[in-house]
């Protein structure tokens, strides 16, 4: 079944910017290395030995030749599984935002059908936790005087459906946190 091809996210100006290439450069390069029949670490390894692209470049790039040539989904991992992810910036403490997810009877308040099982954390930096069979990983960042950055990734996800579906979901439980803080 051939996968749905993606236009790439950055532009041609911002990847020759960082590259010196665009992309119609970097496909042909890559057409011309047998890429269509490499795995991803292999795209990215040829990028970065032959072609000297720096290491963030080399995903990027590999990553945006998969999709462009129908050879991974965009949300799919390079295990196959997909990844949903969310991050948004509030007008909350960090402590503040980070105990949202930590405090049980907290998180019950804004997270419908919570299945989180948190398995580490460190105070106001992450967290990862089990739902159901998945894992996700929850990031905070300060972004100044009462400011936060909260980066979610629902991963191990079995199909481009059900990453459409998680993402859908936290983003509306994102939304109920954001209104449960006042940051709204």
């Amino acid at each position: 079944m051939a996968k749905a091809k993606q236009e790439p996210r950055f532009s041609d100006e911002a990847v020759k910017a960082k590259t010196g290439k665009v992309w119609a450069e970097w496909f042909k390069i890559l057409d011309a290395a047998g890429a269509r029949k490499m795995k991803h670490m292999e795209i990215a390894r040829y990028l970065y030995d032959e072609q000297k692209v720096g290491m963030w470049w080399c995903q990027m790039v590999a990553v945006q030749y998969e999709q462009k040539h129908g050879l991974r989904e965009v949300g799919e991992t390079c295990t196959g599984d997909f990844a949903a992810g969310v991050s948004r910036v509030m007008n909350v403490p960090l402590a503040k935002i980070y105990k949202a997810w930590t405090d049980e009877k907290t998180r019950r308040s804004w997270l419908k059908d919570d299945k989180m099982e948190i398995t580490t954390a460190t105070a106001n930096k992450s967290l990862r936790a089990k739902w159901d069979d998945t894992r996700m990983s929850v990031y905070f960042y300060p972004k100044g005087a009462g400011k936060s950055q909260m980066v979610i990734d629902h991963m191990k996800l079995p199909n481009a459906k059900e990453m459409k579906r998680m993402k859908a979901f936290w983003a509306e439980a994102v939304g109920r946190l954001e209104t449960s803080l006042g940051a709204k």
